[in-house]
């Protein structure tokens, strides 16, 4: 609901007299670029989410931006502005806030129940399967001290007189530009605009307020923070400070702003405000920050006081113009390498009214068509990616790095049985590679407690692993329901450092950082693998998540290890360890592949045929080896891939029960392998029906594994490589007949740009970063066709069963169009 003295009221048409930034002082305010859009300039764009009020809500309306380390929702309240922040780095729990008895990672599992594992295997291996009851309790255990990722704090910016009835309202996420602005005239015909962004070249969080006439900017700015806490705020010479530590841990914690006025007055309260009476126009410099760092096993760091002051005080040196100027062109330079145009209609309707009249029409009963919405969905998973995860931050956890709560839903950490890698499919297929150290570093730091976990809990001397609840202290234990054992998640999250180096071919990143990690956690796989009664390798206990029961040989459990064998064993011959790959060669020979067809024709979901054709249950871990995998092809395995199909879609017309975004955003990538593009874009289109916020977060309720989701299912249906060649459009629904995209990713370092029409590419572009030998698929190549080179002569190609086969040149691009 509008807050009081609010009247909603659309801006179209609205005058918009004085909308430009009032910047006097040229010192500090130098503007970035004269073609820059005021803010609260009316929509022109594709990338614009707008709204004609103010958000009352946190999860469903307000705005986020981001950093990486440090994030903050927008309310665009009118008399008092509400920017709930985070940093990626405060949570409870860790060492210091567990029984000093007990071991952080497993507690003293060990010394209480050393043979509950060898128990457990042994009752799988008499009766074919074990409860998730009394049968395997022994395999869980009290999760000490895991803790949960916190809310940071709130800045508010105070009126200094209420506003009263205010008219052309506008709050706007522009996407592009990653600016976020509000805009509205009060009575006495004055316009107010804040900007607001998060800035990774310079680590802060910039706002910037300014008015149509000199001297309307007054406001009193004041920080706060929840009560599991101690806390203290002081103000001085400008800057407000706020400084504790939680209670649950010690973790020291501190935020500064620095308010600076152009024009009028600023004072400093001793509760630690700052008040700006009478300027032309202000800027707000926020910085949060906390002792921990990512070393085992203590995680803690240098105090945050001195990094904070200096980002501040060199942010504030550099002026707002040259801030914004660096934070635009680190922007633009990610999220404007890919263009999706799939037909879309800006609409000059709200962003929530838009979305609101697609909803009533489908509980209608009818079927709209919104392009529009559709690309945005999947424009705005990229960009929650960038503001969630570059270099030096935590990666994104399951809510990114937005969370407003003490005790948020499953401690917003990072679960590792689908839904940290699912924050990751867009990384590289979407062009956005500098998204991804940030998990790899993440990975390294579970090593040293994954060797813990793997000698004290698996019995396993060499390699690590780390269960299916992690979090930024190197947690890999188990928790209290057994199920959460299960070491083949640490392989599913590791196979990303493998994809990684197939977009990218950076031998380099694969010898020093990928490899020996994969190596590491093959051998763990070693000593871990038991032998079924057939002969087999299998993992015992297996369990598929989260539905169970334990068994030895799921299909979850053994595609994951094939995976990992698989790719763990490629990337040893690219670096030349051949003392490894007769061992890795002989494993996977003898690995169950966990590929099995059913009674009813289903890809079975465990060794033995247990599925049920009604089951409805949100995971679809059977899928994996379809998809993220590439185990079951088309072309490779027809049968499985038949089988697959069956299995998807029994699952699918049973998940009513479970109408969740993450999981029909798995759908829309597992559709788009069965290159079913209409079944891909239902999932799509229900997706925004059921399990989308009016701000375009995924609801269930706020969890960013959905948005991440949706823009790798997007990406998949327009390009996949992951069967040895480069195909376009291998899952177009009919409703995107026309249209085109620009900069989508394809594994052996391809950037590939593409234009259809009535189902068919007329066109396509192709880009070799690393040289690659290029196998490209394409409805154009049905016919002759003409190839264009750039920077040299077109190498000689065939053309055979619709295939396109070259050697390319590093740099070069080649243009692939009708003879």
């Amino acid at each position: 609901m509008p807050e009081p003295g609010f009247s909603r009221r659309s801006l179209l048409g609205a005058a918009m007299a004085g909308g430009a930034l009032a910047l006097t002082n040229a010192a500090f305010a130098r503007v970035a670029s004269a073609a820059e859009p005021a803010a609260g300039s009316a929509p022109d764009q594709d990338y614009v989410l707008w709204f004609d009020e103010p958000a009352t809500l946190w999860q469903e309306q307000a705005f986020p931006v981001g950093n990486g380390s440090a994030g903050a929702m927008i309310y665009g309240t009118v008399d008092s502005e509400q920017i709930q922040f985070n940093h990626d780095t405060l949570w409870t729990g860790g060492p210091g806030s567990h029984d000093e008895g007990h071991d952080y990672n497993f507690g003293n599992w060990y010394d209480e129940r050393p043979t509950a594992l060898a128990d457990v295997r042994a009752t799988i291996a008499a009766t074919g399967s074990a409860d998730t009851g009394p049968a395997t309790a022994a395999l869980g255990q009290t999760k000490w001290g895991y803790g949960a990722y916190q809310t940071f704090g709130d800045l508010f910016l105070d009126r200094a007189a209420p506003a009263g009835e205010v008219a052309g309202y506008r709050r706007q996420l522009d996407l592009a530009t990653g600016l976020a602005s509000v805009a509205f005239t009060t009575a006495d015909g004055v316009t107010h605009q804040r900007e607001l962004f998060a800035s990774f070249p310079d680590h802060v969080i910039v706002t910037r307020l300014s008015a149509s006439r000199r001297g309307q900017v007054s406001f009193t700015a004041r920080l706060a923070t929840a009560d599991n806490r101690t806390v203290a705020y002081s103000a001085q010479d400008g800057r407000i400070t706020m400084r504790g530590a939680l209670t649950d841990n010690g973790l020291v914690f501190e935020a500064q702003v620095r308010v600076l006025a152009e024009g009028g007055r600023v004072s400093t309260d001793a509760a630690g405000t700052v008040t700006v009476t009478g300027a032309d126009a202000a800027t707000l410099v926020l910085v949060p920050g906390t002792d921990y760092a990512p070393v085992y096993p203590h995680y803690r760091g240098e105090d945050p006081h001195r990094t904070v002051t200096s980002t501040v005080d060199s942010a504030v040196r550099r002026g707002h113009g040259a801030l914004r100027a660096r934070h635009l062109a680190d922007h633009r330079a990610l999220f404007g390498r890919v263009r999706v145009d799939l037909g879309q209609q800006p609409t000059t309707l709200p962003t929530d009214e838009a979305l609101q009249q697609f909803k009533q029409a489908r509980n209608q009963g009818q079927i709209p068509a919104d392009p529009q919405l559709e690309m945005l969905h999947f424009q705005i998973g990229r960009y929650l990616l960038i503001g969630s995860s570059r270099a030096g931050s935590r990666p994104a956890n399951l809510q990114g790095v937005w969370n407003d709560s003490t005790t948020p839903d499953w401690q917003s950490d990072y679960t590792t049985n689908i839904n940290l890698e699912m924050n990751y499919w867009p990384s590289d297929v979407t062009n956005l590679p500098e998204t991804v150290p940030p998990l790899v570093d993440f990975i390294e730091g579970l090593r040293e407690p994954g060797r813990v976990t793997a000698r004290e809990l698996c019995g396993v001397p060499d390699g690590f692993a780390a269960m299916s609840h992690v979090n930024v202290f190197g947690y890999t234990g188990v928790s209290t329901n057994a199920a959460t054992w299960a070491p083949e998640s640490t392989a599913w999250l590791v196979r990303q450092l493998w994809e990684h180096y197939l977009f990218t071919m950076d031998e380099d990143f694969l010898r020093r950082r990928a490899y020996p990690i994969l190596k590491e956690h093959t051998r763990f796989w070693l000593g871990y693998l038991v032998s079924d009664t057939d002969g087999s390798l299998v993992v015992s206990p297996s369990f598929s998540p989260e539905l169970g029961p334990f068994t030895a040989g799921a299909t979850y459990s053994q595609t994951i290890v094939w995976d990992l064998f698989s790719n763990t064993l490629a990337a040893a011959k690219v670096v030349g360890d051949h003392a490894y790959q007769p061992e890795l060669a002989r494993t996977l020979a003898k690995l169950d592949p966990g590929l099995r067809i059913g009674s009813w024709g289903q890809l079975q979901e465990w060794k033995t045929d247990l599925d049920e054709q009604d089951n409805g249950h949100r995971h679809m871990s059977f899928s994996y080896p379809l998809f993220p995998g590439h185990q079951i092809t088309a072309e490779g395995t027809p049968e499985f891939y038949e089988a697959a199909r069956v299995a998807v879609a029994a699952r699918t017309s049973h998940t009513a029960q479970n109408d969740i975004g993450w999981n029909r955003a798995q759908k829309i990538n597992v559709f788009a392998r069965l290159r079913d593009g209409d079944q891909a874009r239902e999932q799509l289109d229900h997706l925004l029906w059921r399990n989308t916020f009016a701000n375009f977060l995924n609801d269930w309720p706020f969890q960013i594994d959905g948005n991440f989701g949706v823009a790798s299912g997007v990406a998949e249906m327009l390009v996949q490589s992951h069967a040895g060649f480069v195909e376009v459009l291998p899952a177009l629904p009919t409703g995107w007949a026309t249209g085109s995209f620009r900069g989508l990713r394809a594994r052996g370092a391809f950037t590939v740009n593409a234009w259809w029409t009535a189902g068919r590419t007329t066109k396509v572009e192709v880009t070799s970063d690393a040289g690659s030998d290029l196998r490209l698929r394409a409805t154009l190549l049905a016919a002759p066709v003409r190839i264009h080179t750039t920077g040299g002569p077109t190498p000689r190609f065939t053309v055979r069963d619709h295939e396109l086969s070259l050697p390319t040149r590093r740099g070069a691009t080649y243009t692939v169009t009708p003879a």
